[in-house]
């Protein structure tokens, strides 16, 4: 399963999981919305001793704090304040979702920290529609205040968010879950095409391919990997 560790970060103490050889290449690994770390056990088995997988809960998820902070660019900074703490100078990150957003957004503001990006179904820069159930009166397994603010700032996206994806140099798998999936795939498409060094690959399995084909989806990865980090 992964040891629950535990950073002190400012005001914060993230909860993190983390697999393979110290001396593997850096990958952090970033859940989405409904998730936490533990589901990139997997792609840390398929990558074996290639990588150092690092999978944080996401503040508001999983055994990380609750901290009401749960703006994107307070998301992202709390992950640079981890790879900080774990003395990771510079990292492939893996999103899905969610975590595919912030690792966009923490391409854009901190460039030189990051040598590759999997983007896996990521919400695309553009008013998306979103529209969210009722909180539940019953407990979840996460804070629902993420859900709220994450949600309004993706219906409402900075116009910025997708000129800046032309700024991205960093080389860019990103993962499409083809027509089951609610996100727009021909703004998937667009994203792709943005990128400076993008590319485009679907995986027919809806908004979760690395859990719903997952062998395909760790193979791709582990090959993007290896293509272009050598």
């Amino acid at each position: 399963m992964g040891k629950i560790e535990f950073a002190k970060l400012p005001g914060l103490r993230m909860a993190y999981r983390s697999w393979g050889p110290p001396a593997g290449r850096p990958l952090v690994a970033l859940h989405g919305g409904s998730t936490d770390g533990l589901i990139w056990a997997g792609l840390a088995a398929a990558l074996g001793d290639t990588a150092r997988l690092y999978a944080p809960d996401l503040p508001g998820y999983g055994s990380t704090d609750h901290t009401g902070r749960y703006a994107l660019t307070d998301l992202r900074d709390d992950v640079r304040a981890l790879l900080d703490a774990l003395a990771l100078t510079r990292v492939t990150l893996v999103g899905h979702s969610l975590g595919a957003v912030l690792a966009y957004q923490f391409a854009h503001a901190y460039p030189d920290r990051v040598a590759a990006l999997v983007l896996t179904e990521p919400p695309p820069p553009v008013p998306l529609g979103f529209r969210l159930p009722p909180r539940p009166a019953e407990p979840q397994p996460f804070d629902w205040a993420v859900r709220e603010t994450v949600v309004a700032e993706l219906n409402d996206p900075d116009p910025a968010w997708w000129d800046r994806l032309a700024q991205l140099t960093a080389a860019t798998l990103v993962v499409a879950g083809g027509p089951t999936s609610h996100l727009p795939q021909d703004q998937l498409a667009r994203m792709a095409a943005r990128l400076p060094a993008g590319e485009l690959l679907t995986i027919d399995a809806g908004h979760a391919p690395h859990i719903h084909r997952p062998a395909e989806f760790h193979a791709a990865v582990r090959a993007f990997l290896d293509r272009t980090l050598g």
